[in-house]
């Protein structure tokens, strides 16, 4: 017998299973064959078939609703994260397009234009939660004007907390080496378990460069727009040199809209995986992209390369030039003249007393007024007896905004700063506001929002532009501490030694 209850069931199935044709998944032939698969991940028997499905209401919500008929059924643990994330990705998986399918979809896109590829391929990961909408919605973000342009500041609050149970199951639970790691391809439809994150829906656009396979995807947890990561697949570890530069150029031929740059390769001023070669991109403009030139260098055995330092607390060279070919070689002679040049007057030493390498550069790519961009930053690995974390790392006084690693997205002018912060800096503010002594927030800040106390005029009104602009300027501080030539006299002087050997 037919109830209310089958009917809005029914209707539910079928309005998310026709989201697949909408998202050229399949085509209308495979409807009863997705709907079936949809039952049997609910765990429902009863259905009514031939209902006409749309596509009007939210993919989002459809699966909201169906994830809470599932868990009526017990499909998942409810109590355990991981539980649900893995069956609900498994769910939205029935109405995504297979590898091979997204692939021929992305070339005939490709094929009219890159942008109508890109703009596509991240409308699908929006929708079928490849890229966490609503997660990245919790994140805190503003911009401060600085001397250095606008600072972009988030504050990372989209990446789900596990709780203690979980944390301790996942110690407790057998250590599985599959998939090879986080970043290969072998991610694609996995299911997921307790520490390996649900990748049911997860796709690669596949492409060869610089002869071998790579495969890029939008990232989950985005920071910037079209936060794209781009990955080679023999799983070769991170390694800059003359083939990065190439490999880059090639990537923003491909897609001009977009930046691609490389961490450094090195730990203290690499990103957080150095085991398998990647690169970020993106459709976005950082301000380190917007920087004026400081100062032109001359290089006279590269005539269609321009070049200069950019005005930026990091030490930044960037090349331009129409022609890639001459760029590249440019930017490797600044590469190996870096690798092995010191300067001990200014701490800089190209290799430890263990003689380990210790300095890099960390490259950003893109296309600008009709020229190709390349940004090389200068990066110096080197640890002493008073800056153990790193001579040229976030040092202690600013530790208590940032500590991490200075990578990528942050050397581009982009903090992104731990989701701790959301409450110490409400407790900052009620400090500035006089609701409570100083003596009870964290220790850690303490010296600084003394010194913001100096100020003074803070109000309901104001305190949190003066909080937010405060933590801009302590990013200026982080990126200077990171940088290995700083903007004083012998910072610059120093700088000049250094170019010098480019001749």
């Amino acid at each position: 017998m037919q109830t209310d209850l089958d009917q809005a069931t029914s209707q539910l199935v079928s309005d998310f299973v026709s989201w697949g044709v909408k998202l050229t998944a399949f085509d209308g032939l495979e409807i009863p064959y997705r709907e079936n698969l949809v039952l049997h991940h609910l765990g429902v028997e009863k259905f009514i078939s031939g209902l006409h499905g749309t596509p009007n209401q939210a993919i989002s919500e459809l699966a909201d609703q169906l994830q809470k008929l599932g868990a009526s059924n017990q499909r998942f643990d409810t109590n355990a994260s991981w539980s649900s994330a893995a069956w609900r990705a498994a769910l939205l998986d029935i109405i995504t397009p297979s590898p091979t399918t997204l692939n021929s979809n992305f070339k005939r896109d490709y094929k009219v234009s890159a942008k109508q590829a890109t703009d596509r391929f991240y409308e699908l990961s929006r929708q079928i939660e490849n890229v966490k909408v609503q997660a990245i919605a919790h994140n805190i973000a503003y911009t401060v004007n600085t001397n250095f342009g606008d600072i972009e500041i988030t504050i990372n609050l989209s990446k789900p907390e596990k709780t203690t149970a979980e944390i301790e199951a996942a110690g407790r639970a057998k250590k599985i080496a599959y998939p090879p790691t986080v970043l290969d391809q072998y991610n694609e439809g996995f299911y997921g378990r307790l520490g390996a994150a649900a990748r049911s829906t997860h796709r690669f656009i596949y492409e060869e460069i610089g002869g071998q396979t790579w495969g890029w995807h939008y990232s989950p947890y985005a920071y910037y727009s079209e936060h794209a990561i781009f990955v080679e697949m023999e799983r070769q570890p991170m390694h800059i040199t003359k083939q990065t530069f190439t490999n880059l150029l090639a990537w923003v031929d491909r897609y001009p809209h977009y930046f691609i740059g490389s961490n450094a390769d090195l730990p203290i001023v690499g990103g957080s995986i150095l085991s398998q070669e990647h690169f970020q991109g993106g459709r976005h403009t950082f301000a380190m992209m917007k920087a004026p030139v400081r100062q032109k260098i001359d290089l006279p055995q590269f005539e269609s390369v321009s070049a200069g330092v950019l005005h930026w607390p990091m030490s930044v060279i960037k090349l331009s030039s129409h022609y890639q070919a001459e760029l590249i070689d440019a930017a490797e002679l600044v590469r190996q003249t870096w690798q092995g040049y010191s300067d001990p007057d200014l701490m800089i030493n190209a290799y430890s007393n263990e003689n380990e390498q210790q300095h890099t550069v960390t490259p950003i790519a893109w296309q600008e007024g009709g020229k190709y961009q390349l940004a090389l930053v200068l990066r110096d690995n080197g640890r002493s007896t008073d800056f153990p974390d790193g001579i040229f790392h976030p040092h202690q006084a600013v530790q208590h905004i940032k500590q991490e690693n200075i990578g990528l997205i942050e050397v581009m002018g982009l903090a992104i700063l731990p989701g701790r912060l959301k409450n110490e800096l409400a407790d900052v503010a009620d400090v500035l506001l006089g609701r409570r002594e100083l003596r009870q927030i964290a220790t850690k800040h303490q010296p600084w929002v003394k010194s913001l106390m100096t100020v003074g005029g803070c109000t309901p009104e104001n305190v949190e532009n003066r909080i937010q602009e405060a933590i801009g300027q302590v990013f200026i501080q982080v990126l200077s501490d990171a940088g290995v030539y700083k903007n004083t006299d012998q910072g610059r002087e120093g700088f000049d030694r250094f170019i010098a050997q480019l001749h």
